[in-house]
């Protein structure tokens, strides 16, 4: 391929909703919404964690990390897809598409990877309760999410420098609303496939492999709950896990379908709906199933109303 044909697309169109020109206003009331409520409800359990002294744990220092993951997660994809919904033509430079998926997969990895240190957490929690304050002690738990972040960047750059070495000489038509693996991969003009399996093996063991820790700790978890005499230790032991879980399925199983798939496979409508959901569905989930499922969140946000109120009164 003719080295100078690689710099013949300097823009991408994304055209991820075209198939529903009537529903796009719609579309663009619903997603500002729930933008809105992912950012207000995640910004309150930052909030919450942060003031309430009783919520000082790993538990929680990990659910506030990936609460601020999951609202820089959606930063980098909702804002611009809303205003490409109003707009006729969605464009987005080539730099800006190669930034916006570097972004996007460093959150969407480290997001894989905090899940799974949480899945951990709560392995040590249950399983080896007495040893809990000095195994997640506060050194380690920053470590850990350090480790995650880094490492979740580190792929998404690897990724990100695999697809844009590849030359783009038109079309350049993304069938997406923001710039992701699979659709750029479509409108490359050459194929790298040593990178295509580098990306793939990426994939699977980000999502695969921390899938699989969680299932471990999960099972640790399960065998030791089946061992306490009394039902209702059982149900408080089982209920500090449920609203992790209910995240995981919902996280990983939309993470599979995308990135662990055949590209052959590769539909626009279907790709289309499975993004929304991990995009702004998932980020919803976070502060709506552990605001609702976590009675400690439920009392520290009880707390904080409670002191806004009075000084308001006051």
């Amino acid at each position: 391929m003719d080295r100078g044909n690689q710099s013949v697309v300097t823009e991408f169109i994304l055209i991820g909703f075209s198939g529903f020109p009537d529903l796009q206003v719609a579309l663009f009331v619903v997603f500002t919404i729930m933008y809105l409520t992912i950012l207000t409800g995640n910004i309150i359990i930052i909030t919450t964690i942060r003031r309430e002294s009783s919520l000082h744990i790993p538990m929680y220092f990990f659910l506030a990390v990936l609460s601020s993951s999951e609202i820089c997660y959606t930063l980098i994809i909702i804002p611009n897809m809303l205003a490409n919904l109003l707009r006729e033509k969605g464009t987005i430079s080539f730099v800006g598409c190669a930034t916006q998926m570097c972004i996007f997969l460093g959150f969407g990895c480290t997001n894989c990877m905090l899940l799974t240190v949480m899945g951990y957490d709560r392995y040590v929690s249950i399983c080896k309760p007495l040893h809990y304050p000095v195994l997640m002690n506060q050194g380690l738990c920053t470590k850990l999410v350090v480790f995650s972040a880094s490492t979740g960047f580190l792929f998404s750059t690897l990724e990100t420098i695999i697809i844009f070495t590849l030359p783009f000489c038109g079309p350049n038509k993304i069938h997406h609303f923001f710039c992701d693996l699979a659709p750029l991969l479509e409108l490359a003009c050459g194929r790298n496939f040593i990178g295509e399996i580098v990306i793939f093996l990426i994939c699977f063991l980000v999502v695969f492999c921390s899938f699989f820790l969680i299932l471990l700790s999960y099972l640790l978890i399960l065998n030791t709950i089946l061992k306490i005499p009394t039902t209702d230790g059982k149900r408080k032991a089982f209920s500090t896990c449920a609203s992790h879980l209910i995240v995981v399925v919902v996280h990983f199983g939309c993470a599979s379908i995308i990135y662990l798939r055949p590209q052959s496979r590769y539909t626009l409508n279907e790709d289309t709906f499975i993004s929304v959901t991990y995009t702004l569905v998932t980020p919803l989930l976070n502060p709506v199933v552990y605001s609702l499922r976590n009675k400690d969140v439920q009392v520290a946000l009880k707390k904080s109303l409670g002191r806004s109120t009075y000084a308001r009164k006051m």
